[in-house]
């Protein structure tokens, strides 16, 4: 029998200049380099909860991460980049949408994971709910992100590290088994 997990994480990151294909394929497939933390992320926690990933794409705005993209010439580095990017395509609309969709009384997303460089958390921050946040950001944040009683990681490696990588993994099985 098919074991599908009760709990709802949804994991938010952005694209990467390391394109992995020239072909037309799903934005989780297309990214590389700095993103492989991340997707390496989202495989293991798949056994651990019902997974989605979201990626904040230089072209195409806020996708989710089976969208089917192109290489494309841009990818956003800096905080005028993502502002640019936000005027284009109001990524932080999609967002905001995304993580407070409702099911009934029931948020669909019962965690959610952000990954994503200081600049972009500077901007994302704002839209994300209190209290259901894994955030793993630079260490200027962590204060705020307690006391919105989020989990902080100070971010290591590109974009999670191993450490942190499996800290948010034990976290999502404590809170699982009611810990």
């Amino acid at each position: 029998m098919i074991k599908v997990p009760d709990k709802r994480v949804f994991v938010i990151t952005n694209d990467s200049t390391v394109f992995l294909t020239d072909k037309w394929v799903s934005a989780f497939d297309m990214f590389g380099g700095r993103m492989t933390e991340v997707k390496n992320l989202v495989k293991d926690l798949c056994d651990k909860a019902d997974v989605s990933l979201g990626v904040v794409s230089g072209r195409f705005g806020f996708i989710p991460a089976n969208y089917v993209v192109m290489p494309y010439p841009w990818v956003p580095e800096s905080k005028e980049d993502f502002e640019l990017l936000q005027s284009k395509r109001d990524f932080l609309g999609a967002i905001n949408t995304t993580v407070n969709i409702k099911v009934g009384e029931t948020y669909l997303y019962d965690k959610i994971i952000v990954c994503v460089p200081k600049a972009l958390f500077e901007m994302i921050k704002e839209v994300l709910p209190d209290r259901r946040v894994i955030a793993v950001t630079n260490p200027q944040f962590k204060e705020e992100c307690e006391g919105r009683g989020w989990s902080y990681y100070k971010r290591g490696g590109s974009r999670v590290g191993k450490k942190n990588s499996e800290a948010i993994i034990k976290e999502i099985e404590d809170w699982n088994a009611g810990a």
